[in-house]
C-alpha cells in the first residue's frame, strides 16, 4: 500500500470508530433498548474477553489445536479459572495466573 491509502485507511477508520461510539451519544434517549437486548447486552465483555482469550490457550504456534500437557498457557489458564472460583477477585485472578505461567515456563523449559 502507498502512503496514502494507509492514510485514507487510518481516517476512515477512525471516522468509523467515532461514529459508532458516539452514536449512543448524539442519538440519546430517542431509541430505547429492549429489555431483553439490555440482558443480552450484559453478557457482552465477557464474551469478548473468551474470544480473545480462548484461541491463545488452545491453539498453538502453528494453529493447531494443542491440549496436552506441553501447552503451558492452557494449564495456566485452567489454574487461573480455578482459582478465581476459590477467591472471586478478577485482579488477584489475573496475577495468579500470570505467575502460574510463568513459573511453569521456567521450571519446565
Amino acid at each position: 500500500m502507498s502512503d496514502v491509502e494507509i492514510w485514507i485507511t487510518i481516517v476512515a477508520l477512525a471516522f468509523a470508530t467515532a461514529a459508532t461510539r458516539s452514536s449512543f451519544w448524539l442519538i440519546g434517549h430517542h431509541i430505547t433498548i429492549p429489555k431483553r437486548v439490555q440482558e443480552m447486552l450484559r453478557f457482552a465483555p465477557a464474551c469478548a474477553l473468551a474470544a480473545i482469550i480462548a484461541p491463545d490457550l488452545f491453539l498453538g504456534n502453528t494453529g493447531q489445536l494443542q491440549l496436552g500437557l506441553d501447552n503451558f498457557k492452557l494449564i495456566a489458564g485452567l489454574a487461573a479459572t480455578g482459582y478465581y472460583l476459590l477467591r472471586r477477585n478478577m485482579l488477584e485472578t489475573i496475577i495468579f495466573g500470570m505467575l502460574f505461567f510463568t513459573a511453569l515456563r521456567i521450571c519446565l523449559q
